[in-house]
């Protein structure tokens, strides 16, 4: 099983990759296109602002695996060890049921929208609105895994932030 996760997240990591490459190679291709060639990457813009999107909503749960997300560590720091475990306790369950909520009315939307598409690509709606709900799965999958650590060592997750 934690074969099968490990491959999943290095697969998550691999396809961040790839969009950043994907979201920064679009508009240097529009302005060669149309600087050299005069001939304009029609979509380029839309098509570049769906890599954004997509790579935000995919790599949140890489950011989240590697401890990246803003949690106000600095405010931690100062509280005493039951707190902070508490605090974090409740931020992490607090976020497995918002991208729960987030993952499940992104689902909704999609299934009454199947038959849209969005205006310059004529990208299929569910194709542009599918990485907000499986971000958001992964997101509620990344964030329950830290709950359930928390809950299995009983104390706070110690943190590395240099407070200067």
């Amino acid at each position: 099983m934690t074969s099968i996760i490990a491959s999943v997240r290095k697969l998550i990591r691999g396809v961040s990759l790839l969009l950043l490459f994907l979201l920064i190679v679009t508009p240097l291709v529009q302005v060669i296109m149309r600087g050299v060639f005069t001939l304009p990457f029609s979509g380029a813009e839309e098509l570049a602002r769906y890599f954004l999107i997509c790579l935000c909503f995919m790599a949140a749960s890489y950011v989240t695996l590697e401890g990246g997300q803003i949690r106000m560590e600095e405010v931690q720091a100062f509280m005493p060890s039951r707190w902070r475990w508490a605090m974090q306790m409740t931020i992490e369950a607090m976020g497995v049921v918002f991208f729960g909520f987030i993952s499940a009315c992104a689902v909704i939307t999609i299934s009454r929208n199947l038959d849209n598409q969005t205006a310059t690509l004529e990208m299929p709606f569910p194709l542009f609105m599918a990485p907000l709900a499986l971000g958001a799965l992964l997101l509620m999958l990344e964030t329950l895994a830290v709950l359930v650590r928390l809950i299995r060592t009983g104390h706070a997750i110690d943190k590395t932030t240099n407070l200067t």
